[in-house]
């Protein structure tokens, strides 16, 4: 073979070896590109997750509303019950009325407590009714349209509080009372009687157990009927402790 031939040899098996040998590995100066998952809308992150807090709504009478208290803004039993809320929860609603009955409440209060989404809502209505000589069973039927639209068309856990002993209380000094009992016992009944429709939603809170010993001139106001401030603190205990029993953390 002569010389030219051998070097044409050589550049032919030169460019060969360079075709097999594949494309140059990657730089690693210039990294590959990846792709983060997105996560779906509608999952968040878990510190994201974490629970906003409790939604109060109160549906009452003048008692809800803290007439009696020094301020009844901040004394109200509600408001007292709303200071143990959880952290990061929204401001709690009060819908009471001072007056209303049972019945007033379906149309002027039931529909704006529907409204707030709550998890948690508090029914003191009584009172009024028993002083304007409600027969129970229309009470009943009253109040029975409240508890029971709260728990068809909310999510939330509804405490209801029966009537005190209010055999002791100043305004009823002149009442019989043996009848006054029998009237407070029969709207309790009822009250009884609506929450074991939905026991698993609807709860009891007791005010008539032991109040008797706690009415004196330091928890009733001046008026002689509506609760003073110590009177709002024995109520709003009684709710919270309603209230933790069931599940819902409130603060000490």
């Amino acid at each position: 073979m002569s010389r030219t031939e051998l070097a044409v040899l050589t550049m032919i098996c030169a460019t060969l070896a360079t075709a097999c040998a594949g494309p140059a590995a990657r730089s690693s100066a210039t990294p590959e590109r990846t792709t983060t998952p997105t996560s779906p809308a509608t999952t968040a992150p878990a510190t994201a997750r974490q629970s906003v807090g409790i939604r109060y709504v109160a549906i009452g009478a003048s008692d809800t509303v803290g007439v009696g208290a020094s301020d009844p803004a901040k004394g109200s039993w509600p408001s007292l019950v709303a200071a143990r809320l959880p952290a990061g929860s929204p401001p709690y609603t009060n819908l009471g009325v001072s007056g209303s009955l049972a019945l007033q409440a379906v149309t002027q209060q039931l529909p704006g407590a529907i409204a707030q989404k709550p998890d948690v809502v508090s029914v003191w209505l009584a009172v009024n009714d028993l002083n304007a000589t409600i027969e129970p069973a229309s009470f009943a039927d009253a109040l029975g349209q409240i508890v029971d639209g709260l728990v068809q068309k909310t999510g939330a856990t509804i405490f209801v509080g029966t009537v005190p002993d209010l055999r002791a209380v100043p305004v009823y000094a002149g009442v019989d009372k043996a009848r006054l009992l029998a009237g407070i016992e029969g709207y309790n009944d009822a009250i009884a009687a609506i929450a074991a429709r939905s026991p698993t939603r609807v709860k009891v809170v007791d005010l008539f157990t032991g109040s008797a010993a706690l009415v004196s001139t330091g928890t009733v106001s001046p008026d002689g009927f509506h609760p003073s401030d110590e009177g709002y603190q024995l109520i709003a205990d009684r709710f919270a402790s309603a209230m933790r029993a069931s599940g819902v953390p409130l603060r000490a």
